[in-house]
């Protein structure tokens, strides 16, 4: 079966100094110093990442892409580009270059790429705004954004008209984990990116559950990063906590969080034949999705690959790699790609 893999990041070939042209820092520059090579390099020079040309060239993500079966990518930018710590009007202008890139590229190469645009969510008017001309200018299927802003989970209600808006215009949204919570008391062992990440996946799925946005606005189609995080595997927990404290969990939804979890898509990232049994349990066999986090280390090198070995059902292998994924786009699935 040919796959639809909707949790792949790209980036501009090149960056603009953002740090000079505004005054303040807290961008990221890219150094090419090797052939189809780059660092992504911080304020003061440190290294962030190093990536190759598979991070930013379209024909190297295609090879890549045929040699492991995928049909078709789901385009996002790299979280540390969110910039959401920026000033409002220097937030859209890095967002607004963001998102024409990843416009051109779909326009290259419009039946191997579909793309999410990222929006300044610090300033939410401005992010409305952005989101609107991301789907009804740029044809960009949805947005990217991140587990909270700046430590404002996604649920608060200055939040709330970006969300209202995406559930009118019927577009996507892609939850990513970023700035994990606690990973300054967690320098050793990559913990922040083994154990903060996941966390940040389930602090944004309870934030938009127990907030309310699903049960307001039903029509909200919203997907979560590397299944959810850390969620599925406390889902009794977090019910609990709904039964026993309704004062602090049940303030805006009649329901328990459980009740919700098949209202949202999560891809299947997991690592684990366990974690992806469960999360089909939670979600369902109808939001599942193939996600791999591509092109970097720690996602699927064979994409779908956890799931064609554990999931032995065909008609649930075909939902989950590739009729799912259409539904929570809002598209059509192309014929001619169709397994």
């Amino acid at each position: 079966m040919v796959k639809i893999d909707v949790h792949t990041h790209i980036l501009p070939p090149h960056l603009p100094r953002w740090a000079e042209q505004f005054g303040y820092g807290g961008f990221i520059t890219l150094d090419h110093h090797a052939p189809c090579r780059a660092r992504m390099l911080k304020d003061d020079g440190a290294l962030f990442r190093a990536i190759e040309a598979n991070a930013w060239d379209p024909e190297t993500r295609l090879r890549e892409c045929d040699a492991v079966g995928v049909q078709v990518q789901v385009l996002s930018t790299v979280p540390v580009l969110f910039a959401y710590h920026a000033q409002p009007q220097h937030g859209l202008d890095v967002a607004r270059f963001l998102n024409d890139h990843m416009a051109g590229v779909c326009q290259q190469h419009p039946a191997r790429f579909q793309g999410l645009g990222t929006l300044p969510l610090q300033a939410p008017e401005l992010a409305v705004r952005e989101l609107e001309r991301c789907v009804l200018e740029l044809g960009l299927r949805g947005v990217q954004v991140g587990s909270h802003v700046r430590g404002v989970n996604l649920d608060d209600a200055r939040l709330r008209p970006v969300w209202q808006r995406a559930a009118e215009l019927g577009a996507a949204v892609f939850v990513h984990p970023w700035e994990m919570m606690g990973q300054e008391t967690m320098p050793r062992h990559w913990l922040p990116w083994l154990v903060g990440m996941p966390a940040e996946s389930s602090r944004a799925l309870c934030s938009v559950i127990m907030g309310g946005l699903l049960q307001d606005f039903p029509s909200l189609r919203m997907c979560f990063a590397h299944g959810g995080g850390s969620f599925p595997g406390t889902l009794g927990r977090i019910d609990h906590g709904w039964h026993a404290r309704p004062d602090l969990c049940a303030t805006h939804i009649a329901e328990p969080p459980s009740h919700f979890a098949s209202r949202v898509w999560v891809d299947a990232l997991v690592h684990d034949a366990r974690a992806l049994a469960l999360a089909l349990d939670v979600f369902g066999a109808d939001k599942l999705l193939v996600g791999s986090d591509y092109p970097f280390p720690l996602g699927e090198a064979q994409p779908g690959a956890l799931v064609a070995q554990t999931v032995a059902d065909p008609a649930v292998r075909q939902r989950v790699f590739w009729d799912n994924a259409w539904t929570w786009l809002g598209m059509a699935p192309p014929q001619i790609a169709a397994p």
